[in-house]
């Protein structure tokens, strides 16, 4: 293994996505992450990028042998994560109290939409849930409509998987200092909320106070926004600032004395229609070239499907082959500890890992 993390031993559960992603990033990080799968699991391709870079074993959870092969790992490594609702890994015998009389040095890792505890702890939920109770999902859309679901970046992956990696980081930190484990609650409600810190400064400062779609960064300023071109695709737009602006007139060939100014919010609506009436004249293409080596802020809106092949990611290595699918390459990158290439998931023995831990 390569990496800042080679050489730290972490027992995956299976579940789904947010715990798989922190995990994917801990073995993207150079970490021995042994996956433990149910009888009759498996990954599909959709959830095959998730699971990169994993040994897999397939234990019983549900019989003593089971239990018994997993107390072993457990016993040998640096972490354990655990994705199911609170007091069910008690029940089954390896909840944190359990471990620690074998492994006091273990990071029990805890991923769940709610958390360990609270009214709502026992309810099951999804990604649109957590965002919605965490105040996350009512600023994004529209003005007057709906507000919409974002996939499922924020509570999965940025408020979920990458606030539970983030707690394992910490985790075995503290422990260089104390030599002792402890239990790490990564809760997508909590990380969800997390990620809304500077929207609450805004709301205290007064510059977030209008309704969802109407404020500086939601789509309401006609200088932050996202513009139909002629061929029907779209560009974005982040002209905020004085000298970003002007590049964009520059680009866009609009005289700024003929428009309103950018500082009168009762003539953004104005503002926004001569913008989309000159994006819908040319490309998206077209924009990309005008606008390239300028800080017009002005980026073409790409599709997952088309971002491996945009020059600047291609020059990155963004985007790597994994058996045969491209996805994103590890992230981020260390000069002295690079990550390696992430590998496909491959199956192995309890005995083999044990021998090798």
């Amino acid at each position: 293994m390569s990496g800042p993390l080679a050489g730290v031993r972490v027992v995956e559960l299976a579940s789904l996505a947010p715990a798989p992603f922190g995990c994917m990033i801990l073995a993207d990080l150079g970490a021995d992450v042994v996956l433990v799968e149910r009888p009759g699991g498996g990954s599909s391709p959709a959830t095959a990028p998730l699971r990169r870079g994993r040994r897999t074993v397939t234990l019983d959870l549900k019989a003593q042998a089971g239990v018994a092969d997993l107390l072993s790992l457990a016993a040998r490594a640096d972490v354990l994560v655990e994705g199911f609702r609170p007091g069910v890994a008690e029940r089954l015998g390896f909840g944190p109290a359990t471990i620690e009389k074998i492994n006091p040095r273990l990071v029990y890792a805890r991923m769940t939409g709610w958390g360990q505890h609270g009214p709502l702890a026992q309810r099951a939920g999804h990604d649109i849930d957590y965002i919605a109770v965490a105040g996350a999902l009512e600023p994004i859309g529209r003005p007057g409509e709906r507000p919409h679901a974002p996939v499922n970046l924020l509570g999965d992956f940025g408020g979920g998987g990458m606030l539970l990696a983030v707690g394992v980081l910490a985790a075995l930190l503290e422990r260089e200092r104390s030599g002792r484990g402890q239990v790490v609650d990564a809760a997508m409600v909590d990380g969800s909320a997390l990620l809304t810190t500077f929207l609450h400064g805004m709301i205290a400062d007064g510059r977030w106070r209008h309704p969802r779609g109407e404020n500086m960064l939601d789509g309401g300023a006609p200088f932050y926004d996202t513009y139909r071109t002629a061929d029907g695709s779209f560009v974005a737009v982040g002209a905020l600032e004085p000298a970003f602006y002007r590049a964009l007139l520059d680009g866009l060939g609009l005289d700024p004395a003929a428009l309103p100014s950018p500082a009168d919010r009762s003539r953004w609506p104005e503002l926004r229609e001569r913008f989309a009436a000159a994006f819908r004249t040319r490309t998206r293409d077209d924009w990309t070239l005008i606008f390239a080596g300028t800080d017009a802020c002005v980026a073409p809106v790409l599709s997952p499907a088309e971002a491996p092949g945009h020059p600047h990611n291609v020059a990155r290595d963004a985007f790597v082959p994994v058996d045969g699918m491209l996805q994103p390459a590890p992230a981020p990158r260390f000069a002295r500890t690079p990550a390696g290439v992430p590998a496909a998931p491959s199956a192995a023995g309890v005995d083999e890992i044990l021998g090798g831990w």
